[in-house]
């Protein structure tokens, strides 16, 4: 059966919370407060969006509360427990696995080799569509942790073997989505913070 990928491109999109950035939202409620939560409240979220915090970034929310200014904060608003001031993370493809690029490598490649000319105008916005789709579901499993401006990001993964690693969201200028890493390893959330949430893919010390 043919995919409508239309549809299915804004079915995907719907997963995404905008309303967190709602400024009637932040003149009734504020801005969220760097309090530390309490393990209610961690409980509470886990079970509402049908995950477990990595355990560095669930050890820092109960310590030390949500991390400094420049972060999407983890708070209860209006549609429920989410990240303030996202609009990147898809809350129904955060129970996913995030997937490693090589696993949709060979996706990329035929899309590429697939697109139609521009002037078959119907034909290319089916193809610009099926890519939404498959950028959208790039980071099934990962929370939209710091905007870096410029379209870039930096991710939590909460689901799938790279759980609690960071990942840095670099398709607006690579087209990628890589692994920060350290001495040839994973970073995981705790370091990232130690180190000033400052690491690149194309800035990091060995």
């Amino acid at each position: 059966m043919k995919i409508d990928w239309r549809a299915e491109y804004l079915r995907l999109l719907g997963g995404r919370r905008r309303g967190f950035f709602d400024p009637e939202v932040m003149r009734r409620d504020g801005f969220p407060v760097e309090r530390r939560l309490s393990e209610t409240d961690l409980r509470e979220a886990e079970g509402e969006l049908g995950i477990t915090f990595p355990s560095e970034y669930r050890e820092h929310l109960l310590r030390q509360g949500n991390p400094e200014s420049g972060f999407n904060r983890l708070w209860r608003g209006p549609q429920g427990w989410g990240w303030y001031g996202d609009t990147h993370t898809n809350y129904d493809l955060l129970t996913q696995p995030f997937p490693h690029p090589d696993s949709y490598r060979a996706a990329d490649d035929d899309l590429d080799e697939r697109e139609p000319p521009r002037e078959d105008t119907e034909a290319w916005e089916e193809w610009d569509d099926e890519c939404g789709v498959l950028e959208e579901r790039k980071t099934a499993g990962a929370v939209y942790l710091q905007e870096g401006g410029c379209g870039f990001s930096t991710l939590l993964v909460v689901t799938g073997p790279h759980r609690g690693e960071m990942w840095f969201d670099g398709r607006a200028t690579c087209d990628q989505i890589l692994p920060l890493r350290r001495a040839g390893r994973p970073v995981f959330f705790a370091e990232w913070v130690e180190r000033g949430t400052s690491l690149t893919p194309w800035c990091q010390s060995e």
